[in-house]
């Protein structure tokens, strides 16, 4: 079961864009680019919606079915830990294993022993090939290194031996995330980490490690540009040795998680790409919700009636949506429309506050940050929200294709 080298996770949120998002990848296909489209959804997510990974599932087959899809595709279970995963056996085949709670966790001690030992021979100038300047490492430092992340290895090797004796002979993909963490990985940490993901004997396909800078939703990258280029090229090269060294699997890539809307981010990750033949698994979360809030707004009539209810309901409820958020999101209150002047804007002005265009001078991230959040209002008018979906399906579709296809694959593989 091949990822490929280019993959992109398509979340959605009510599950009812799964065409459109997949048109986005045969247009993009049609331009001699193939990105393997897998619909990542979340426990969490599932949870507040209201639905059950099979429906992700159902979602994604009649999409394929619908679109005459013939490249591979996956349904992804989404951040799951051993407390979840059981939900997502049978109809996932991707499985994002989440160990970012326990980094810090020391391992045992005889454990932590013999790691260092098994990876002394890297102390002193660890050559990279395409880094220029050999990376200093000492004894103490793998020591750290271990300290700091064996013991989440160790974890994901828990689930996913317990997912491959669920699964039987049911080939599947395995992510391991450790983005949702304070602190970045730096190069020297993530080829002993890729050490330690080999050592334990997990068949890895991709890696998301933490990146430099914030990476909020559905907003740009904050953070300094230069400092990310430098950091990821050298995780390219990292991953690029470290299959070569510790027998990981060749199609081994970074993903880059809330990858979605950083614009900033894709010219320099287009050119890494190129320059090191690279693959990546980009992840969006909430993008084609928001596109749907936006059509429903442009739908005008009823549809924006709902969307303005949407931001009310939100605004009132603001520190709980945002809380679960919190460390991925950065909305200064001070700068939300009040929801009575909001009540009386126009379809327009309401899709041009919302849409990422950072061009058009009335786009508002802050706004923008809070419908993300506030998806929790629109599952709860039920059968409301989703009658509104099908009544406007076609202005609705066309936002979410064109957002795939001209504002992510286009600017990442492109």
């Amino acid at each position: 079961m091949t990822l490929g080298k280019y993959s992109i996770g398509i979340g959605d949120r009510f599950g009812r864009q799964g065409e459109a998002q997949l048109q986005a990848l045969q247009l993009l296909r049609k331009e001699g680019v193939n990105v393997t489209p897998v619909w990542n959804k979340s426990y969490r997510e599932h949870a507040i919606i209201n639905s059950k990974p099979a429906d992700t599932r159902a979602e994604a087959d009649a999409a394929v079915r619908a679109l005459d899809w013939q490249e591979p595709y996956f349904v992804d279970a989404d951040h799951v830990g051993m407390k979840t995963v059981d939900h997502f056996i049978t109809a996932s085949d991707f499985f994002t294993i989440d160990v970012a709670d326990f980094i810090g966790q020391s391992a045992e001690k005889s454990t932590l022993e013999e790691f260092v030992e098994r990876n002394r021979k890297f102390a002193g100038a660890l050559h990279i090939p395409m880094i220029p300047e050999p990376l200093t490492v000492t004894s103490e430092q793998i020591a750290t290194i271990g300290a700091n992340y064996l013991f989440a290895i160790e974890e994901a090797q828990r689930i996913y031996r317990h997912i491959a004796a669920q699964k039987k002979e049911q080939p599947f993909v395995v992510e391991i995330s450790m983005d949702e963490t304070n602190a970045p990985q730096t190069p020297v940490e993530l080829f002993f980490i890729l050490a330690a993901i080999a050592w334990k004997e997990i068949p890895v396909a991709t890696i998301a490690p933490k990146f430099t800078g914030r990476f909020n939703k559905g907003v740009d990258y904050v953070g300094e540009v230069h400092q990310f280029t430098r950091e990821f090229a050298a995780d390219l090269a990292v991953i690029a040795s470290a299959i070569e060294r510790f027998n990981l699997p060749a199609g081994l890539k970074l993903s880059v998680h809330s990858g979605s809307d950083k614009f900033a981010l894709y010219g320099p990750i287009n050119a890494a790409l190129k320059r090191f033949g690279a693959g990546l698994h980009l992840k969006t979360a909430g993008t084609t919700w928001l596109e749907e809030v936006i059509g429903l707004a442009e739908a005008g009539g009823e549809g924006l009636v709902l969307a303005k209810a949407i931001y009310r309901h939100a605004h009132a409820r603001f520190e709980e949506l945002c809380k679960p958020y919190a460390t991925v999101i950065n909305i200064d209150p001070d700068r939300l429309p009040a929801p009575d002047a909001v009540d009386g804007w126009e379809a327009a002005r309401y899709a041009a506050v919302l849409r990422h265009d950072q061009s058009q001078p009335l786009y508002n991230p802050h706004f923008r940050q809070l419908i993300h959040v506030g998806y929790k209002v629109a599952a709860e008018m039920g059968e409301r929200y989703l009658q509104a979906l099908d009544q406007f399906r076609p202005i609705i579709a066309k936002n979410v294709t064109t957002n795939i296809y001209e504002r992510h694959l286009r600017r990442i593989f492109l």
